[in-house]
């Protein structure tokens, strides 16, 4: 698996998806807000469409049932869980910290901290080890209004990893870097924002470019 699409914030609209697959990755990622408040069964739908291997967490506009369906669907589910693929570990954390919408998954940051711990004390190492998550790192590509809306514990985590794949802040659509650990928010995939990650042969050898369908 070397070339990866990143998609993240559909929020329902899936018209796209093709148009997205003529990109012809090696697999696909979705960081989240697949719905826009569900409904859930509409997460299936999506999946079917996809050809290749595909992984996925729910966003905070995703119903907490998208985890169940995510998990029935064509897809992996990375909510709370980790796995490798040859020289790439894929861990994931859906959902966000609490925002001031009251959206249908949200976490507060300790309770974000306690899957984080826990996935990183159980997770193997690999040449390259990503975090899916939706909410960003506090501080990194999460400026809304003004204020940095990210997640305390996402940061305090993100240096177990070498790419953090990220989304939630529609404004944010960009690549930072802090402490030698790539941050990613590929925007929109509702508008046909996306990003492709190429994992190289070396350790940290993650190109990442922003592009549109």
């Amino acid at each position: 698996m070397r070339d990866v699409l990143l998609l993240a914030d559909l929020h329902g609209e899936f018209g796209k998806i093709q148009s997205f697959l003529e990109l012809s990755p090696d697999a696909i990622i979705i960081a989240g807000d697949i719905t826009n408040m569900g409904p859930a069964d509409a997460i299936g739908s999506l999946f079917d469409r996809i050809d290749v291997p595909a992984f996925a967490v729910p966003g905070n506009c995703d119903p907490k049932e998208a985890v169940d369906a995510l998990e029935r669907s064509d897809c992996v589910c990375l909510h709370g869980s980790s796995l490798t693929l040859g020289n790439i570990s894929l861990a994931g954390i859906g959902g966000s910290n609490p925002t001031p919408f009251s959206t249908p998954f949200e976490m507060t940051d300790k309770q974000i901290d306690d899957i984080l711990s826990s996935l990183v004390a159980k997770m193997e190492r690999r040449m390259h080890n990503v975090l899916v998550t939706h909410a960003p790192p506090l501080g990194i590509l999460d400026l809304a209004g003004g204020n940095h809306v990210g997640s305390a514990s996402v940061r305090r985590h993100m240096t177990s990893f070498d790419l953090v794949c990220c989304a939630h802040i529609h404004e944010q659509r960009g690549i930072a870097e802090e402490s030698g650990v790539k941050v990613v928010n590929p925007g929109m995939a509702a508008l046909g924002q996306c990003a492709i990650l190429h994992f190289g042969d070396e350790p940290r050898a993650i190109g990442i470019e922003l592009t549109e369908v």
